[in-house]
């Protein structure tokens, strides 16, 4: 069995490889909704009375984890103006296209393992992360690193797949992602593996209800979710 290390070297390289042909194979999967689930993602990180983010002179500095090609920091950029985001990924192919898709100053690129934060306890005043969590060989590991570099009531809001509940739509689902998906993969980047493993990793994931169990065992409270795309996609968000 591998260690911990050489999966993560192994999810590191694989994405490293995909990296020009990312941003365009997750419009193709889901049909061009990615952008929408990450401006709901960002318009969640609220304060404690629920007033929008861009209200709340006391949230300045937010972490993208897992950033990839910086999407979600880029979308925080949009929203609002006077926030700064470290965008942070220990893939450097995914973040050198990330550099050229958003030159803003108020995203700094970090190199950065989510099991082993290089930052100071209590830093950042929201988390946010798109279709990281299923990627993490520790997940409670990542999870606790996440918590520990939060301000207190600081806000979280992570996007990633979901386990699905058994639906009509089930067949339809398991067609597309064990068939469509690895055939556009290969396709489109040559890398029909990779496409591979986001099916195998979706369908091991937790459901909606076994992440937000996580969460709490982490620490979290006021967490809510809510799914999307046939339940195969969910949005959790809270504080800590």
């Amino acid at each position: 069995m591998k260690t911990t290390n050489a999966q993560s070297g192994a999810i590191r390289d694989m994405f490293a490889r995909i990296a020009p042909k990312y941003d365009l194979m997750n419009k193709i999967m889901t049909g061009g909704q990615d952008a929408r689930w990450r401006k709901r993602v960002v318009e969640l990180i609220q304060t404690e009375d629920s007033s929008p983010l861009n209200n709340a002179p006391d949230v300045g500095l937010i972490l993208d984890l897992g950033a990839g090609t910086g999407d979600l920091a880029g979308e925080v950029i949009r929203q609002y103006q006077d926030k700064h985001v470290i965008a942070a990924d220990f893939t450097l192919p995914m973040m050198r296209v990330g550099q050229h898709k958003h030159p803003s100053l108020r995203i700094a690129w970090s190199a950065a393992d989510a099991l082993q934060l290089p930052f100071a306890d209590n830093t950042f005043d929201a988390v946010i992360s798109g279709f990281l969590l299923r990627n993490l060989t520790n997940l409670p590991l990542g999870l606790s690193e996440q918590y520990r570099v939060l301000k207190p009531h600081g806000k979280f809001t992570f996007l990633d797949t979901t386990k699905p509940s058994p639906n009509i739509f089930s067949p339809l689902i398991k067609f597309h992602m064990h068939t469509i998906i690895p055939a556009l993969g290969r396709t489109l980047t040559g890398r029909k593996e990779a496409y591979s493993y986001l099916p195998e990793s979706t369908e091991n994931f937790l459901s909606a209800e076994e992440l937000t169990a996580h969460l709490a065992a982490a620490g979290f409270r006021k967490i809510m979710y809510r799914r999307y795309m046939f339940e195969t996609i969910a949005i959790h968000w809270g504080e800590k």
